[in-house]
């Protein structure tokens, strides 16, 4: 979440949309059955078990005290991973013990671009590469500047539409597009001599 939505969604929980009761049961039955995805995100962002724990709890933390602003009948899990991306990016970046990490700001301006075939890149779901051992594609996928892995994790790993990463990651769906398109190249790149070695063409 954005500071303005924080600020537009405190006024939100002043009108308390939902009872004690409502909000109970949207957290218990929409909000927690996500919360091993939640995890995983967490801490494919963080590679950090402690850090990726309590990402994930000051998410539910801010999920349940902005619950007033969750629409019923739309994308619960979406609408958690928003709120921990925003958390990772504001906070848990700052901390990291990573090295340098690629703004999003930079890769807007350096990355995006409008001439991009999508038909060339790579899709974990789809290409041969899913036939390798997850500990490879996670060495892999690890390797790559944390703003390309997330749009991966989201589309290939999670299975956001473009539509719903968009609004995740609040950037438009063409930018959306580029830097997945980016993402996977990268990835396929790292994985070509993975794929050489377990006799798998490129």
């Amino acid at each position: 979440m954005s500071e303005q939505e924080v600020n537009t969604d405190n006024q939100e929980t002043q009108r308390q949309k939902y009872s004690d009761k409502e909000a109970a049961r949207i957290f218990d039955q929409e909000f927690m059955p996500h919360v091993n995805s939640m995890y995983n995100f967490a801490y494919r962002l963080t590679f950090d078990e402690d850090d990726a724990k309590d990402l994930v709890q000051d998410t539910y933390l801010k999920a349940f005290r902005f619950i007033n602003s969750f629409e019923q009948g739309t994308n619960a899990k979406a609408w958690l991973f928003r709120i921990l991306k925003n958390s990772f990016i504001n906070e848990f970046r700052k901390k990291s013990k990573q090295p340098a990490k690629v703004d999003y700001n930079e890769v807007e301006s350096y990355y995006n671009s409008d001439d991009i075939d999508e038909n060339i890149t790579t899709d974990l779901r789809v290409e041969t590469v899913q036939h390798m051992i997850g500990d490879e594609i996670t060495s892999a996928l690890n390797g790559i500047p944390v703003d390309f892995r997330t749009v991966i994790i989201l589309s290939d790993l999670e299975g956001f539409t473009y539509e719903e990463m968009s609004k995740i990651l609040d950037i438009p769906i063409g930018t959306v597009r580029s830097r997945l398109h980016r993402a996977r190249n990268m990835l396929k790149d790292k994985l070509a001599v993975y794929a050489k070695e377990m006799g798998y063409n490129k």
